[in-house]
């Protein structure tokens, strides 16, 4: 494109000058552009300069949007800053960039759940889980700090969601407070936010609010006494569904529902008559160091497990439809003959 030789332009001029560069003096011009598509013309103004030998083009703005008198007042302050030692490209990047930075660093509370939600579904045993983390947060979180920009959020804004619940719904309190903990914890370690995590317990808001054991004491699972645990056997193999007899195993086993439930046939050993618990599937304490539990079988328990056909199946005790029985098949067959009875109670029974 034609450059014009320095000199300085004029209002009129601008408006109607040909496809170039038009140079009005202290490295400012005005380029003229013919457009891609259509007629016309794009008019825009540029501020060249010379760095370490390099030649740069600062785009100061367009015609319609800068005047010439504000063009000729930006080329002084880029020429300031050369003078200062500055390039005022690099200066407007470096901004640009602390821009970007500043807009993730606001990323907001329900925005930042829902990332950790997803990096986390497939760790968790349970779809259910992701499905409970969604709607607990949504129920008590999002409605106070969903917006809130995760670097903002402090201990005021999690007693404002834990405090009205603590006595009344503790242990869905306590469950709402590990997941805003978890959440934050995750901002901290992305440099989303620093300092304390606000939804911390110990040290933090275990001074705050009572202990749990103090508003919500433990309450036990209702066990069945052991004297009547034979009638109610006999009872049981009467009834002729999958879950009685998922129900008749846990029993006989002293097992947890979702040891049961969630038990491919791999796990059962026929020939050695023992029931292997990969230590992966066990519940117990964060951090506590597992091993695989062993459970020999009793012939009863051997002959539930024969009379299943399980060769060929993802679990022992499936749905018609292949998939693992519900975590409530067990508890309301259970409920048909002992309402009030939970499975987890035979465990008791088990002991007695």
């Amino acid at each position: 494109m034609p450059v014009t030789k320095e000199r300085a332009l004029s209002p009129l001029f601008i408006k109607t000058a040909p496809v170039g560069f038009h140079c009005d003096g202290g490295g400012l011009y005005l380029s003229v552009r013919p457009l891609k598509a259509g007629d016309g013309v794009a008019r825009s103004w540029i501020f060249r300069y010379r760095r370490h030998g390099r030649l740069r083009d600062l785009g100061l703005g367009p015609l319609s949007t800068v005047t010439l008198a504000a063009a000729r007042e930006r080329a002084r302050q880029a020429r300031q800053k050369l003078l200062d030692g500055v390039d005022p490209i690099e200066e407007l990047i470096a901004a640009r960039t602390a821009a970007a930075v500043s807009a993730a660093r606001k990323m907001t509370f329900e925005q930042c759940a829902e990332s950790y939600i997803e990096a986390n579904r497939s760790g968790w045993k349970s779809v259910k889980h992701a499905d409970q983390w969604k709607s607990t947060l949504l129920t008590y979180a999002y409605r106070v700090i969903g917006s809130l920009p995760v670097d903002v959020i402090e201990t005021v804004h999690v007693m404002k969601i834990i405090e009205p619940i603590w006595k009344t719904k503790t242990e869905t309190a306590n469950r709402v407070r590990g997941r805003i903990e978890k959440v934050l914890d995750c901002a901290k370690a992305l440099k989303l936010r620093s300092g304390e995590n606000p939804a911390r317990w110990t040290g933090h808001l275990d001074q705050l609010l009572p202990r749990r054991s103090q508003v919500a004491p433990v309450e036990h699972h209702e066990a069945l006494r052991y004297a009547e645990l034979a009638q109610f056997m006999v009872e049981l193999r009467q009834l002729d569904s999958i879950s009685a007899r998922a129900l008749e195993f846990t029993i006989l086993t002293a097992a947890r529902t979702s040891d049961t439930i969630g038990a491919p046939p791999s796990e059962i050993d026929l020939d050695q008559r023992l029931w292997t618990v990969p230590a992966g599937r066990l519940k117990g304490k964060k951090g506590a160091r597992k091993r695989d539990h062993v459970v020999p079988l009793c012939d009863r328990a051997l002959e539930i497990i024969g009379n299943l056909s399980i060769e060929g199946r993802r679990y022992v005790f499936a749905s018609d439809e292949g998939a693992p029985l519900s975590d409530m098949a067990m508890l309301e067959c259970l409920r048909g003959l002992r309402p009030g009875l939970t499975v987890h109670g035979f465990r008791s029974t088990f002991k007695d």
